[in-house]
């Protein structure tokens, strides 16, 4: 078998069939990050000794016949936003580089669940950007299918070492298409869950004692190069871990078994006034037609919504977290931040009420495939109009303004053999419903492609 570029549901029941052994895993995805990792910059940080004593015992174990869980001796590597127990980690930001003592709770279940955690992947600065991953750290990290394109941000580097065969699968982080737009970019699955579906105890770990800033709309989500990948993954992060007080005990339903003739699919080529390339639009009209030929309700549909509003939410929300406001010397009040959640509720009912009509959403991840690399807030270029930057990740950030999980497929490639990928959207708490759509869905729009030269 492949070792670099078998599934992550492949190696783990390879390596407890006794067909492999964890350590040969290991060493192959450390040889391929030694080959490649110079050229993408994805692998920031790397433990090599903890994981190879982790992959011996794993195979020693095994042995033994004892099997530490479904990940058993399956090397990972982390986004370097996670907690992970004597481990550097970054967030990209001078002042935030430290060791922790503790394992974030993510950290913590992959690892009870067999894993083995190789190092980490890099990050755009604070998180602060959806298209491109950027710090004064560690430098640019570049895509695997076109270095002299970005693979999106911020878990830009977990995509590009994903999609070159450098890990297995990633977790990424979404607070604006973080995780969706680099497996768009990079051609990868995504899943960012229901807000407050996974627990954000040791996400973003400040060294300071300062109160927890990010706590809406971000998402952690997993990062892989097949659906039952993203499955496996989803239900091992899940849940309520004591210590997050916001993740909502709502039960994890097993994948739904859809049939693509019994989906209600609701059609957005793009967003009111937000441009999108030709080819994405193409891309999105002709997955729709070959949704309908197979027998489903498909038709173009959207809520009475004021998407503008919202995109202006979306970025004052964000502001409020980031210190934005106080940069631009707009102080926030709290009477306009409860008006701003006000708004967010009655948002929220909307799409909802629209998803009791519809299964899912079909629309764009991103208003253009990997874009070159460029100074942020430089003007996107589609199509020859120029667009703001900040449009870029528009598609992804309205679910994050929402909380409704939303899944990224690798379907076409564009003029220039980049990814295209779709997003489809879900109601609310409906994973287990939108995984099962997901793959009648794989059945058309296919399985991860390797890029050349990986």
């Amino acid at each position: 078998m492949d070792h670099v570029f078998s599934s992550t549901t492949q190696l783990a029941a390879a390596i407890r069939a006794g067909k492999v052994s964890a350590e040969a895993v290991l060493e192959a995805h450390l040889a391929q990050i030694e080959q490649h990792n110079s050229a993408l910059n994805a692998v920031v940080t790397l433990d090599v000794e903890g994981a190879r004593r982790r992959a011996w015992r794993a195979d020693h174990a095994l042995k033994r016949d004892e099997v530490w869980g479904p990940l058993h001796g399956v090397p990972f590597t982390l986004k370097d936003a996670h907690a992970t127990a004597g481990m550097r980690t970054t967030i990209g930001f001078p002042p935030m580089d430290h060791v922790p003592k503790e394992d974030s709770t993510i950290v913590a279940r992959l690892k009870a669940a067999g894993a083995i955690l190789m190092g980490k992947t890099n990050v755009h600065e604070l998180l602060g950007d959806a298209l491109q991953s950027n710090n004064p750290i560690f430098g640019r990290t570049r895509n695997p299918w076109n270095p002299e394109r970005t693979p999106g941000g911020s878990s830009g580097g977990a995509a590009a070492a994903v999609a070159s065969g450098m890990t297995p699968f990633d977790i990424g982080s979404d607070l604006a298409g973080s995780l969706r737009i680099p497996a768009d970019f990079c051609g990868l699955f995504g899943l960012k869950p229901t807000e407050r579906r996974v627990s954000l105890t040791g996400f973003f770990p400040d060294p300071h004692p300062t109160p927890r800033s990010v706590r809406i709309m971000t998402c952690l989500g997993p990062l892989a190069r097949s659906l039952e990948d993203l499955e496996l993954l989803y239900a091992i992060i899940a849940g309520p871990d004591g210590q997050d007080t916001e993740v909502q005990p709502v039960p994890l339903d097993n994948v739904a078994v859809v049939k693509l003739k019994s989906l209600r699919i609701a059609v957005a080529p793009t967003f009111p006034d937000l441009p999108v390339s030709k080819d994405i639009c193409t891309a999105i009209a002709t997955l729709a037609q070959q949704l309908g030929r197979f027998g489903a309700v498909v038709e173009e549909a959207l809520p009475e919504f004021d998407f503008a509003s919202a995109g202006a939410n979306v970025g004052e929300l964000i502001g409020m977290v980031t210190g934005a406001f106080q940069a631009q010397k707009q102080p926030a009040t709290l009477a306009h931040y409860l008006d701003l959640l006000d708004q967010r509720d009655q948002a929220i009912r909307i799409w909802e009420q629209f998803f009791e009509e519809w299964d899912m959403l079909l629309c764009p991840v991103s208003a253009t495939s990997a874009i070159p690399h460029c100074e942020p807030g430089t003007p996107l270029t589609v199509d020859g109009q120029e667009i703001t930057y900040w449009l870029g990740n528009a598609h992804c950030a309205l679910f994050n303004y929402t909380g409704h999980p939303a899944i990224v497929l690798p379907y076409q490639q564009d003029r220039d053999g980049l990814p295209i990928g779709v997003q489809i959207v879900g109601k609310r708490w409906s994973e287990a419903q939108l995984l099962g759509s997901a793959k009648a869905i794989e059945q058309i729009t296919g399985k991860f492609q390797r890029p050349a030269g990986y």
